[in-house]
């Protein structure tokens, strides 16, 4: 009986211990996880970014008439996410909603209006959209010396980028400006050359992007994502050839292929619309070659006045039997950008500035992401004219209010390549020749748009 009571007790106290160290091993375990959780959100940050704006726009037709929105009212957040738990990896993704207030009552949709390129910055309906997500890889050596190299993949940050994120109160993407603002799929390897040579900021990039991906239905065809051949694809090389806080230089190559048009945009060459003729189906015309060349310089003495410049280039390269911009030849385009950026008188974080920019009759950049809501105004063939004014009402809360006026020389200037949205027609004989047809009618010879934003962002 004894033995027995002893080991009932040897036998209880041993359980006990057991659920002891299991209780401390599970306590312990949850106690690591919380750490480890903790963590992950010290080196997590996440932000939000609100902005309203009040646009009122106007255009001046061919045909001498006027069409304007006197109060255009729109949305726009930014959810973003931005995470590095070390030196080599940095994860960062920001989700984009852009609509006009209230039910939008859009009458006369196209087929471009849901284009991957600018679905993200466009304000067509409600829907939260991915506009980035990038995973990029770096802090290493290249065999050794002390070249740093990083490696990046994902949906890119290719809008707002340099030069035209000055007006837009943002941290410039790496693209530059002049050529590139739409959202690309793709990635880019970049080596810095700034330790091994006497020059400041050294470093050359690749890139490459992909903008349209040539598939059959994955859902309809008996043998799905199988098309191939003819993908939109983009390949970039950017040269920083001397960067400080005060001079910065760059430069970018890229090369696009197999551009597309719509088939029939109904107008025929009395510019006559015969909605029978239409036809949205979009059609490879050929590839396009673009160079740019930017110089921006800072002079801190002077009130933090920052001056740049800007030249753009791009040739087009049809397909055999195909034409692009109207013309079956390679095409040549030039535009030039200077602009002038400092603090506000009124403000420690304030920023005025004034922008300029030309481009020629067969200029056609990739700028299709948000630049204004009456168009490019970096894509215009002929001039455009902005001045802007940035002022901090709070932390994080500020108010701008700009002018843009589009004075356009050529049509096409915020069409696609081929020849059916992508033509540059003299405005100047379609007001004396064509006043009474349908393209008249259809055709803006200037645009502006008076804009005023609130913005909150942490």
């Amino acid at each position: 009986m004894k033995y027995n009571t002893i080991h009932k007790s040897l036998l209880l106290l041993a359980i006990s211990s057991l659920l002891h160290a299991e209780a401390t091993s599970t306590l312990e375990d949850r106690v690591a996880k919380l750490e480890e959780k903790a963590a992950i959100l010290e080196d997590l940050k996440l932000g939000a970014d609100y902005r309203f704006s009040y646009d009122n726009i106007s255009y001046k037709m061919a045909n001498g008439d006027t069409k304007k929105n006197d109060s255009l009212l729109t949305n726009r957040l930014w959810l973003i996410m931005d995470y590095r738990p070390d030196a080599h990896i940095h994860f960062y993704t920001k989700l984009a909603f852009n609509k006009v207030f209230g039910q939008a009552n859009i009458t006369d949709s196209v087929v471009f209006d849901q284009f991957d390129w600018y679905g993200a910055t466009t304000n067509t309906d409600n829907q939260l959209r991915v506009k980035e997500a990038y995973i990029d890889y770096q802090g290493f050596q290249t065999f050794g010396s002390d070249i740093p190299w990083n490696f990046g993949i994902g949906r890119r940050p290719t809008s707002y980028n340099k030069l035209a994120s000055m007006r837009d109160d943002e941290a410039p993407n790496a693209p530059l400006g002049h050529i590139v603002a739409a959202e690309f799929d793709g990635g880019h390897l970049r080596f810095d050359f700034s330790n091994v040579t006497s020059v400041p900021g050294l470093s050359v990039k690749f890139s490459i992007g992909r903008g349209l991906s040539s598939v059959t239905s994955s859902k309809s065809s008996p043998t799905p994502l199988v098309k191939s051949g003819e993908n939109i694809n983009m390949y970039g090389v950017n040269l920083i050839a001397y960067s400080t806080k005060k001079l910065h230089v760059e430069m970018q190559l890229l090369k696009a292929t197999n551009l597309v048009d719509i088939t029939n945009s109904g107008f025929d060459l009395a510019g006559n619309y015969d909605p029978n003729n239409y036809d949205p189906t979009l059609q490879v015309v050929g590839d396009m070659n673009m160079a740019s060349a930017m110089v921006k310089y800072t002079m801190e003495h002077l009130n933090k006045t920052t001056l740049f410049a800007s030249y753009a280039y791009t040739q087009t390269d049809p397909n055999t039997g195909k034409t692009m911009l109207g013309s079956q030849d390679k095409e040549s385009g030039q535009s030039y950008w200077v602009g002038a950026q400092t603090a506000s008188p009124f403000s420690e974080e304030g920023k005025w500035g004034v922008e300029f920019n030309h481009g020629s009759k067969y200029f056609r950049p990739f700028t299709y992401a948000e630049d204004t809501v009456v168009g490019s105004k970096l894509a215009t063939r002929g001039d455009a004219y902005e001045v802007y004014f940035t002022e901090y009402l709070h932390k994080g809360l500020s108010v701008q209010l700009r002018y843009t006026y589009l004075d356009y020389k050529y049509t096409g200037s915020n069409g696609f390549f081929g020849s059916q949205t992508g033509t540059p027609i003299d405005i100047d004989i379609i007001k004396s020749q064509l006043a009474s047809s349908d393209l008249a009618a259809n055709v803006a010879q200037s645009a502006q748009d008076i804009r005023l934003y609130l913005r909150y962002r942490f």
